[in-house]
């Protein structure tokens, strides 16, 4: 049996076997574990990193609830942990979490200055390694094979010290996972929040996955979750002993993800990059279109397209973006932010269509496109909208189209407005807008 090495999260110092206090500093900040020398594959995840950014600025606010999002029908973006004391929580319709902590405060996100300050933490991180891969501005993956020569330290300490020094020099906190593969990693850094650091190694991947529910497998949402449960699968434990064949022809191609997942099995590459920005698609036509209602099919068509990716990326998006290209090639885009964000084509779809029927005054189009941006995490998506008494009908319906395509190909279902799309001849675009997008 291998040695548990523990690592004191203030001191650095390196301890052979388990101890619960760093025998040279004293600090209760310690991690251990047998494969804590070798693991290199990190993910790095600010604590309620809005929240945080405004008590940093804002003294008077350090020790007050604080809620981020927007009010009336808004929704939480994030809150601090003093707030989640009372049961505020992301995605929260604001009302609901006014009413559990009714003397918070309330913030509207101020996203110019969190993507500043996030840009600022992947430079330190860029400084520890090259291999960067955002997720968000306040989270990205690491690969740190390799660095122990140049830092002259495991990976383990040289992400303490980094975590150390972005609390001291950016004064927000960081919660750190490392494994051996990316999903683990992700999994990990979710484990000891705020101020983490948990690693999961290869002797024990499978044993922990086992008792975990299947709702933290990457890509699992709501919808399918639901057909999970009601399948009889519950935890990871219940689907480790299937076939990857089965999985694939009971849930499509997610079955896949879900048999290597649940094996703690994961050879996604850290590849580095800017952060994704956006989500989009567009398509030119062989004749142009001036006829509203002969644009309202593609518009349809490009929603679902987006509105796939992003569920695939297990993200959404909080602006719509509509993009059209006139008969003499003046480009026009227009945008509007939502009250909560979205991955649903329904919601995409229905905002863009909005927008368009303020261009479409008889002008002729030779390109349109939509896209959604300001993106996040999908446990933020689409809440009830008690203003919208047909929406939660509007979203089981896509909900079970969604469950079809999974199981028969993207094709296999669609609504009335898509089919007239396909009858089009078209010439589909789908070239990333400035390397941002998907």
């Amino acid at each position: 049996m291998a040695t548990t090495e523990t690592l004191c999260r203030d001191c650095f110092a390196w301890t052979s076997g388990r101890v619960e206090r760093c025998p040279v500093c004293g600090s209760l900040r310690v991690i251990a574990h047998p494969e804590l020398r070798t693991l290199s594959t990190a993910h790095l995840d600010c604590d309620a990193f809005y929240a945080s950014v405004e008590k940093r600025d804002d003294p008077s606010l350090l020790d007050k609830p604080l809620i981020i999002g927007g009010r009336q029908r808004g929704v939480v973006s994030t809150a601090c942990y003093v707030a989640r004391v009372y049961g505020v929580r992301s995605a929260m319709p604001m009302f609901k979490a006014l009413a559990a902590c009714p003397h918070a405060v309330v913030i509207p996100p101020n996203m110019k200055k969190y993507a500043a300050v996030g840009l600022e933490i992947r430079e330190m991180m860029r400084a520890i390694t090259p291999l960067v891969e955002p997720l968000s501005i306040d989270e990205a993956f690491m690969d740190l094979s390799g660095t122990e020569r140049l830092h002259h330290a495991p990976p383990a300490e040289t992400l303490a010290r980094l975590a150390k020094r972005v609390e001291e020099t950016i004064q927000v906190t960081v919660s750190i996972g490392l494994s051996f593969n990316k999903f683990l990693a992700k999994v990990s850094s979710d484990l000891d929040k705020p101020r983490g650091f948990h690693a999961i190694g290869r002797s024990e991947a499978l044993s922990f996955l086992a008792d975990q529910p299947v709702s933290i497998l990457w890509g699992v949402g709501k919808a399918l979750q639901r057909k999970l449960i009601a399948d009889g699968i519950q935890t990871i434990g219940d689907l480790q002993p299937m076939e990857e064949v089965d999985l694939m022809r009971r849930y499509g191609s997610i079955g896949q993800r879900l048999a290597r997942f649940s094996h703690g099995r994961d050879d996604r590459r850290i590849e580095p990059g800017s952060v994704i920005k956006s989500v989009s698609n567009e398509t030119t036509f062989d004749v142009d279109i001036s006829d509203i209602d002969a644009l309202r099919p593609y518009l349809w068509r490009l929603s679902e397209e987006v509105s796939g990716r992003l569920k695939r990326k297990a993200i959404a998006g909080g602006v719509v973006t509509l993009k059209l290209k006139t008969k003499d090639f003046k480009t026009l885009t227009r945008q509007q932010h939502l009250l909560a964000p979205t991955q649903l084509a329904d919601r995409i779809y229905r905002t863009a269509d909005a927008l368009l029927a303020k261009q479409a005054d008889g002008r002729k189009f030779r390109l349109i496109g939509v896209g959604v941006g300001d993106l996040g995490g999908e446990h933020l998506a689409d809440p009830q909208d008690l203003a919208d008494p047909g929406f939660e009908t509007r979203r089981k319906v896509e909900t079970a189209m969604d469950a079809v395509r999974a199981k028969l190909g993207d094709t296999a279902i669609t609504k009335g407005i898509g089919l007239k799309a396909r009858r089009i001849r078209q010439q589909p675009s789908d070239k990333p807008p400035d390397g941002h997008d998907l």
